[in-house]
């Protein structure tokens, strides 16, 4: 469902840009070819752009293998963390809210009936009445009395077309649209509305897409040979009635605007340059929702890190290497179950890790599994949006391209306060930090209880940070 809602945010999003682009820069420009390529290839453009995924990698942080391993003990479900706000704040809150899933998923069934409701009259009226193939096109003859429409290379008018006023300018018209194919355009918006109507741009783009068929037919009508005076009282004539399919037909609503263009001046060559609008905004929404930070593995040119040696003392370890790297070990350590102090051993500096006191010798025995466990206020599943929510992806590790899964032990206490919170298997600093930070900070739960007492029991929480 996630990867759904990121689907129709991120599409939802270029392409109410791409309507916006067009109702500043485009609309009023006479290109109407050129403006109905730019509609398509925005909306094709939007549909695909979700889909695609380019890496972008960047230096992967040094690596450490596990100095200890540490049983995970009541392993919770993983908290994923997005870097990306969209896909993240608001991919969580949509998720979250059952009112808002179900309100989509109403509107997708109701323009679904109302999409297949048009497509069955259609198919209804075909069958229903004569219908004649003619070079290029099929002729049905409706037997109603509702203005002629066309759809795919079914042409519709009534049987008594012949004696309506300038019918022979209306068929032209009518025919320019399956020759132009316009059916394909709608029908492709109609779909696109089914899952993006709660949009308004998407609206606005249907509405641009039509307006545009329009003028191209108007156009191909004038250069056959009609004058402007003559077609527009065929239109005001024919703007009355009740077409059933709205995929191209004299509606009077758009009758204004439509004697405006065919008065208008051709636009300048120059009014061209706009479209580069169009091509910066697709450039941008391609490196912001299709490249990907990704780590770069060994293979992939990175420069391999010098050997990291450890060796067993008596009171614990010692750990050898560069200085950069020492200083990245010490810091990723610190939080764990280790203290760090750096010593001097024949000139070379090492890291001497010594096991940290019990910090739970004054909670008494720590439990994992007991006849009440601990309950977190809300149940597991507010657990897990509290952490999701509280948790702010580190801008520097985002930068630098870090990502990854911290698991965090801490023991829910006899009093119900979290105590003892550790990284026991890190990532980096910045994200064991963060990790740290919100799990410190959890409110008190419902403590455990064995055998009618109330006892520590302890927890481990994957904190799961993805780059986007």
């Amino acid at each position: 469902m996630n990867s759904l809602v990121n689907y129709l945010l991120e599409s939802g999003i270029s392409l109410s840009l791409f309507a916006l682009s067009f109702l500043l820069f485009l609309r009023k420009e006479t290109f109407f070819r050129t403006n109905r390529m730019f509609l398509l290839l925005s909306v094709s453009f939007s549909l695909l752009l979700p889909l695609v995924a380019i890496p972008v990698y960047t230096a992967v942080p040094t690596v450490l293998p596990e100095v200890t391993v540490t049983p995970y003990r009541n392993l919770l479900e993983t908290v994923i963390i997005n870097s990306h706000k969209i896909s993240g704040t608001v991919e969580s809150f949509l998720l979250s809210s059952r009112l808002l899933v179900t309100i989509w998923l109403t509107g997708v069934v109701i323009m679904t009936m109302i999409f297949i409701f048009r497509i069955v009259q259609i198919v209804v009226i075909i069958r229903k009445s004569n219908t004649e193939e003619r070079e290029g096109y099929r002729l049905v003859l409706t037997g109603r009395d509702n203005p002629p429409f066309s759809f795919l290379r079914s042409l519709f008018v009534p049987e008594n077309h012949t004696e309506i006023s300038g019918y022979d300018r209306i068929i032209r018209h009518e025919l320019e649209h399956i020759r132009q194919g316009h059916t394909y355009d709608v029908l492709l918006l109609d779909i696109l509305l089914v899952f993006q109507w709660f949009n308004p741009f998407i609206w606005l783009l249907k509405r641009a897409v039509r307006e545009n068929h329009e003028y191209l037919v108007d156009r191909a009508v004038l250069n056959s040979g009609v004058t402007p005076e003559e077609y527009k009282g065929i239109l005001i004539s024919q703007a009355t009635g009740n077409p059933i399919y709205a995929a191209n037909h004299f509606n009077y609503s758009l009758l204004k605007n439509r004697f405006k263009m065919m008065t208008r001046i051709p636009s300048r060559k120059i009014a061209r340059v706009k479209i580069v609008t169009g091509i910066l905004l697709a450039v941008a929404l391609f490196v912001v929702f299709a490249c990907e930070q990704r780590k770069k593995s060994p293979d992939q040119g990175a420069a391999q890190s010098d050997t990291v040696s450890l060796q067993k003392l008596d009171t614990g370890f010692a750990i050898s290497g560069n200085p950069e790297e020492l200083k990245k070990i010490s810091e990723l350590l610190q939080s764990g179950e280790f203290e760090v102090a750096p010593e001097d051993k024949n000139g070379t500096t090492i890291l001497v890790l010594k096991e940290k006191e019990n910090t739970l010798a004054d909670m008494e025995e720590v439990f994992v599994i007991v006849e009440k466990m601990p309950e977190f206020p809300g149940g597991e599943k507010e657990l897990r949006g509290y952490i999701a929510k509280s948790v702010e992806y580190p801008a520097d590790a985002a930068k630098k391209g870090i990502q990854g899964k911290v698991y965090v032990t801490f023991v829910v206490s006899k009093d119900g306060s979290v105590k003892n919170v550790k990284v026991i298997r890190g990532v980096d600093p910045l994200l064991d930090k963060e990790a740290l930070r919100v799990v410190n900070n959890l409110p008190k739960w419902i403590p455990g209880e064995q055998r009618g007492k109330k006892v520590n029991v302890s927890y481990t929480v994957p904190i799961s940070f993805v780059l986007q």
